[in-house]
């Protein structure tokens, strides 16, 4: 019996008495017995790391003006010294993303996480104990390293582990619980000293650690080194007992076969590699150049240069609105689709932009504004440039992903299932 017969034989076993008419395609007969409940586990143990991450991003705001300010003079930051302390992050970050790139190659999805977590605790450990400010500069390099990482690591887990009916959901928690993170470092800044938030800060990747001892490796990952049988034991474990999962496994299978065990070079020349490459890395260079991490990472000197009396409760404020439209976006994410959401983030990040460098003109004198637009409201207007260059690029040569399989969107990359 050929694959694709014994393909439709257990669809036809599994959902014959829902379909009466005949008329459910292979996917919806399967997606009707898939169960989600340990699948949502499985993704819940993944984003812990996400929310380290935003703690990260956080720590430094509600950190650097009671550093600015302590009375060892070993650990008092001067100006330069907070502006290394908030963005020094980035470098680790950077090498972090390259080394997460060799290690999910080499030890999986599961492993890597897992690892990632001791550069969080370490690294949090060494600012709780730091005794000169190259200690801190050490601290967050190492959280940083965890952190680019975990920011490779969790979304690619989350779209191997999850199927096309929730991916778009699941995914975007990855941004939720970044943003929640962010907001909890800042709400619990309102009430701990540094130290005490960076113990805070190391119990998420704790959990991780121990969390996903007990989650399972991808299932794409496992076939793509030839791990049938451990591949669907993890199927099992995500979609249920009821679930025909050979059905899947066949598929993701057929797809790892076409596409290879191992990269070279001569794959960049292949529409479905390069097309997704190219679009994803200008994402998320536009993403950065919108200035949100340089906002957080500074959002309490912000305020304060602003003349707010309460910087602290407006950066949490800035935060929860972060969290409030992140769960909006997760919640309408497969109804909506990806495309339009990009549009009218950028869109609105666009606007806010514009606002900020009117205000901050504004305040100054003409003979000052040539200055001024080479300092701060030049910063703001070079980002809101880049949101609508981010618009334009994703309204021309994004295409939507929504209710589409990790074949189908190859497929679609490749120019074998439509247009781009």
């Amino acid at each position: 019996m050929d694959i694709q017969t014994e393909r439709r034989r257990l669809l036809d076993g599994e959902a014959g008495d829902e379909d009466p008419t005949g008329l459910m395609s292979e996917q919806e007969a399967y997606l009707s017995k898939v169960k989600n409940g340990k699948l949502y586990l499985a993704s819940f143990a993944a984003v812990l790391g996400p929310m380290s991450f935003g703690f990260v991003l956080g720590y430094s705001s509600p950190a650097i003006p009671e550093l600015s300010r302590i009375s060892d003079p070993r650990l008092r930051l001067s100006e330069v010294q907070a502006s290394w302390f908030g963005s020094i992050v980035t470098i680790g970050a950077a090498l972090g993303g390259l080394l997460g790139g060799w290690m999910v190659q080499k030890i999986g999805r599961k492993l890597s996480l897992m690892f990632c977590t001791l550069p969080y605790v370490f690294g949090f450990t060494i600012i709780i104990a730091a005794q000169n400010v190259w200690m801190f500069y050490v601290g967050r390099v190492l959280t940083g390293v965890a952190s680019g990482i975990t920011s490779l690591v969790v979304p690619l887990y989350i779209s191997e582990t999850a199927h096309e009916k929730v991916r778009g959901t699941l995914g975007s928690c990855v941004q939720l619980m970044v943003v929640s993170g962010i907001m909890g470092v800042y709400l619990a800044g309102l009430f701990m000293d540094w130290r005490w938030l960076a113990i805070c800060c190391s119990i998420p990747p704790s959990l991780v650690m121990v969390a996903m001892c007990f989650m399972p490796e991808t299932p794409r990952f496992l076939l793509s080194k030839g791990k049938r049988r451990e591949a669907e034991e993890a199927l099992r474990f995500l979609r249920g007992p009821d679930a025909p999962i050979e059905w899947e496994c066949a598929r993701i299978e057929d797809a790892c076969d076409e596409q290879g065990s191992t990269f070279h070079l001569s794959d960049l020349t292949d529409p479905g590699v390069y097309k997704p490459l190219l679009i994803s890395v200008l994402l998320m260079f536009f993403q950065q150049m919108t200035g949100i991490n340089a906002i957080m990472f500074y959002a309490e000197n912000i305020f304060e240069q602003a003349h707010f009396k309460e910087s602290d409760l407006a950066s949490v404020i800035v935060a929860l609105i972060q969290v409030v439209f992140t769960g909006i976006a997760a919640l309408i994410m497969d109804r909506a689709g990806r495309k339009v959401l990009l549009v009218v983030s950028g869109t609105v990040n666009l606007d806010l932009d514009k606002l900020y460098c009117h205000f901050v003109c504004t305040e100054y004198e003409q003979n000052e504004i040539s200055f001024i637009l080479l300092t701060s409201a030049g910063t703001f207007w070079l980002f809101a440039c880049m949101c609508a260059l981010n618009v334009v690029f994703t309204v021309i040569f994004v295409p939507e992903t929504k209710g589409k399989t990790l074949e189908q969107i190859e497929a679609i990359f490749k120019g074998t299932s439509g247009p781009l």
